[in-house]
């Protein structure tokens, strides 16, 4: 099982597409990724704190956090845009780049055996800003995160 994520940069959109296996069912994942307190422990690079000050994850509801790291605080907010079983849509914005809003949509493949596989893309207004995204070190923050999540899973916190 691949625990290290897959980030690619499609060559012909302004897109970003991770993959990533977990020994988890999709539910879990689901459960993982719209749960605030779950999602809370286990987002982004080792060592962030991260507080919701909105969080309605259904179909048309919105977000805000704010993410503490080595003293620096980021916010970054969006909306839910469709919520399903196993799918979710959503915007992403880092407040301090307010012109560039991210369309993101993750999936979950059941591979059987209690294994998924993760499927995000991110879809962002311009090739600059795809690769602005992908030079911020941005893997450090997926891999730790995704490390802490199968933690949580291992664990049978999820």
């Amino acid at each position: 099982m691949n625990t290290t994520a897959t980030i690619e940069a499609d060559p012909n959109l302004p897109i970003i597409r991770t993959t990533r296996d977990f020994q988890a069912t999709p539910a879990q994942l689901m459960r993982a990724h719209l749960d605030p307190e779950l999602y809370a422990r286990w987002v982004g690079p080792n060592g962030t704190a991260v507080v919701f000050d909105v969080w309605d994850a259904r179909t048309g509801g919105s977000w805000r956090m704010r993410s503490t790291r080595e003293g620096d605080e980021y916010s970054f907010h969006g909306s839910f845009h469709d919520v399903t079983e196993d799918r979710i849509v959503q915007t992403f914005t880092w407040d301090a780049m307010p012109e560039s809003v991210s369309l993101e949509t993750l999936w979950f493949e059941d591979l059987g055996d209690g294994r998924t596989r993760l499927h995000a893309q991110s879809l962002v207004d311009s090739f600059e800003g795809r690769d602005g995204w992908l030079e911020s070190g941005m893997e450090v923050g997926v891999n730790d995160g995704y490390a802490k999540l199968d933690a949580l899973l291992e664990g049978g916190e999820v």
